[in-house]
């Protein structure tokens, strides 16, 4: 051993890099970057020919590996990934068996990664300190002092605009010592156009005073430590009981103890509404905090400068989808997840968590609070309730003790007969129901969770049904662009004019089922006079379309609202007193397990939008089967009695969350070769049993979405109560499988989907 071969005292650092290698390397550190380098420090290296980027996981004294390369820079400061973060990905890798680097760049936002920093920097114009007398100004310069004089500062750009000078012309007034010139960070706020009014916290129901002092003594007292231990709590409260309220209130009392707080939403739940009221509570007074907001519609740029109001502790308060979980809050004291039950909280690219699943492991490592909210809990949480594993929280009622809406389901099978097998869009009760609320001038929300005009083209004559190419499913309609599109990869082609079947050429083709755009088309026919909006991913192109049409319909401009599940939930319009849900059976006959769970949930979530204001709401529920127990509990708002049935099912076939589940799902443009790789990854898995005796493997198969993006698809799925022993197994035998080539293998660690 030489000197030359080993680093001592704190200077080797191990580095995890962004290239895909799944270990990690050591490097020195140079005597002048030794001050600077630390945990989460991201750093420059060289490895092999090149320069890449990279994260340090962890300081040693030495390293077993001799002629170690030097860091070549750090990039950014201070260390962009907080220790206690960083942990928290090296969690996320082994459970979710994925490599380190890629858990690593899960948790910081890629425009964050960059080597270069990606502030914005524009020329602002300040007043300058007046020393001495007043310089003599020509009658230009004085015009355009005043407009300085008044702003005190500006950019020079808008300065230019106001008085339409040159910048020769601003210039000579900072010659004269009445302005200063300088570049500056300018921050790009995605919410700094709209007016915020602060708000005061609302007096709390019995049931929301109870549940909020709960949740603050767990959080302890000012001036008292921060708890050993997390609780986590599941607030169960119906559509409209306050849980919000209980959410602000709660963050206030995180505030006054000098920690910060994370809430997260679904995606299409963060709504104009949310963002509003959390920045309208914190916006003034003794606990005034920036609220940072994360999610995908913002710009490469507003996401950067959001994510460094939280690294610099400007925002203690976060808002945002999935990812937001990884904020780098601190310290942190209370983390809300709220709607818990969504599967959009679930990742579908590698690595595959589920930020539910993170909040409860990151509040447990971190001594935080953590608040699942949801008016339709996941069968999971509610059964860790039951047990005892989370506290249980609940909110029966409505606040201002409004009522729950009245539910009525209507059998369409009677309604297609009445019109003789013709398609019904809106059953005659519906239609009348919605004329009454036109009448008297109250809103009407309408909900189908399929966009399109038709789901289907087919030829009555040869039975041909227009079909992606790409994948196993059929094309989607749409108006009035006549084109024939994929949901899944997107395929569009021109609609025909006649079956495309050279032996048949029928002008008679037609389209069956309904989308949106024709459930939009024949509001227009029904009610002419009505302002009808539609609100999908194929009208919100720009991300400003969603706030807009929002704003159009809780200013009254819009008398009906169609859309797809982003107006089902986190939506609160008080003239709202009418809602129809237009096919309720969409989700309910899908291959998984979860179909009648997902589907009670959506009911329950659309019909929670009715109400909410003074009069009294009222849902209509179409349904080719209405006497399912998932439409019928939902009917009740019984959630307590759709759990009980459902979770009888559950145990009998030991799905969750009477056992972890793992889905291997293999893709290839070879149907025989994915279909051989799978059975022979069944076989090598067989050896599990000895380690995991209650393992329970089923398949391989073909998907239910056997084709997809020309990829064929078949899925293995693994059972088990033990799913750490489960996920180190896994970890440690599938990188020694020999994987083809041209095949792709994803490994799914608790699924929320199997198609």
């Amino acid at each position: 051993m030489t000197p030359a071969c080993y680093a001592w005292q704190r200077m080797v650092a191990r580095v995890t890099l962004e290239i895909a290698l799944g270990k990690d390397f050591d490097y020195l550190i140079p005597p002048e970057l030794e001050p600077l380098v630390d945990v989460g420090t991201r750093v420059k290296v060289p490895f092999g020919g090149r320069e890449v980027l990279g994260c340090v996981t962890a300081l040693l004294e030495q390293s077993r590996h001799p002629r170690l390369k030097s860091i070549l820079k750090i990039v950014g400061r201070p260390s962009l990934v907080t220790p206690k973060v960083l942990a928290l990905a090296r969690w996320i890798a082994e459970y979710y068996c994925c490599a380190p680097e890629v858990a690593l760049r899960s948790v910081l936002p890629e425009v964050v990664r960059r080597e270069k920093e990606g502030w914005r920097e524009r020329l602002f114009v300040r007043v300058a300190p007046r020393v001495g007398e007043m310089p003599e100004l020509t009658p230009r310069q004085e015009e355009i002092w005043r407009v300085v004089e008044e702003m005190r500062a500006l950019p020079l750009k808008r300065l230019m605009a106001l008085t339409g000078a040159t910048p020769q012309t601003i210039r000579r007034l900072e010659d004269k010592g009445l302005v200063t010139i300088t570049p500056e960070v300018d921050e790009r706020d995605p919410y700094a156009a709209e007016l915020i009014l602060p708000t005061q916290p609302l007096p709390l129901n019995e049931e929301q005073a109870r549940a909020l002092a709960a949740i603050t003594r767990a959080m302890g007292a000012p001036g008292q430590a921060a708890p050993e231990k997390s609780a986590v709590f599941l607030l169960h409260g119906v559509t409209g009981s306050g849980k919000t309220e209980v959410y602000l209130q709660a963050i206030a009392h995180a505030l006054s103890l000098g920690r910060g707080a994370i809430v997260l939403v679904p995606e299409i739940s963060l709504t104009p509404q949310t963002v509003e009221r959390f920045k309208a509570r914190f916006s003034s007074g003794p606990l005034q905090t920036l609220v940072a907001v994360l999610h995908s519609h913002l710009s490469a740029g507003e996401r950067h400068d959001e994510w460094h109001k939280i690294r610099q502790g400007r925002a203690r308060i976060v808002i945002g989808a999935r990812s937001a979980i990884f904020a780098p809050v601190e310290p942190l004291g209370l983390i809300i997840v709220d709607e818990e039950h969504e599967h959009s909280y679930k990742q579908e690219e590698a690595p595959r968590y589920h930020a539910r699943d993170v909040a409860v492991v990151r509040g447990s490592r971190e001594n935080a609070v953590v608040v699942l909210g949801s008016a339709t809990p996941s069968l999971e949480s509610y059964y860790n309730a039951r047990r005892g594993k989370y506290t249980l929280l609940e909110l029966s009622r409505r606040v201002d003790q409004k009522k729950m809406p009245v539910v009525r389901v209507v059998d369409m099978r009677a309604e297609a007969r009445r019109e003789r097998g013709q398609m019904v869009v809106f059953s005659q009760a519906l239609r009348e129901a919605i004329v009454r609320r036109l009448e008297r001038h109250e809103q009407v929300i309408l909900f189908l969770n399929r966009r399109g005009y038709a789901t289907a083209l087919e030829c009555p004559l040869c039975g041909y049904v227009a079909k992606c190419p790409n994948c196993s499913v059929a094309l989607t309609y749409h108006r009035p662009q006549a084109r024939l599109r994929c949901h899944i990869c997107n395929y569009d082609a021109e609609a025909p004019l006649e079956c495309p079947q050279s032996a048949c050429r029928n002008p008679a083709i037609r389209y069956a089922g309904l989308g949106t755009q024709k459930v939009e088309h024949v509001l227009g026919k029904l009610f002419p006079s009505a302002r009808i909006c539609r609100m999908d991913s194929d009208v919100l192109q720009r991300k400003e379309d969603y706030r807009r049409i929002l704003g159009d319909f809780k200013a009254g401009k819009i008398d009906i609202l169609v859309g797809t599940q982003m107006i089902a939930k986190g939506l609160h319009f008080e003239n709202v007193t009418l809602v129809g849900v237009i096919h309720a059976d969409l989700s309910l006959h899908l291959p998984d397990f979860r179909a009648g769970e997902r589907t009670f949930q959506l009911l329950t979530q659309v019909a929670g939008r009715a109400g909410r204001g003074e009069v009294e709401g009222e849902v209509f529920v179409q349904s080719f089967t209405p006497f399912h127990p998932a439409i019928q509990y939902a009917r009740r708002h019984d959630f307590n009695g759709f759990y009980e049935q459902e979770i009888e099912f559950r145990q009998q076939l030991r799905y969750p969350p009477f056992s972890r589940m793992v889905r291997l799902l293999f893709r290839g443009r070879n149907e025989e070769k994915v279909a051989f790789f799978a059975e022979y990854c069944r076989r090598q898995l067989e050896g599990l049993g000895k380690e995991l005796p209650d393992l329970v493997m089923a398949g391989p198969a073909a998907a239910p979405l056997a084709r997809a993006e020309t990829f064929f698809r078949y899925h293995l799925t693994l059972r088990t109560r033990q799913m750490t022993k489960l996920s180190a197994a896994l970890a440690n035998l599938l990188p020694k499988l020999p994987l083809p080539e041209d095949l792709v293998m994803a490994v799914d660690v608790d699924p929320v989907t199997l198609l």
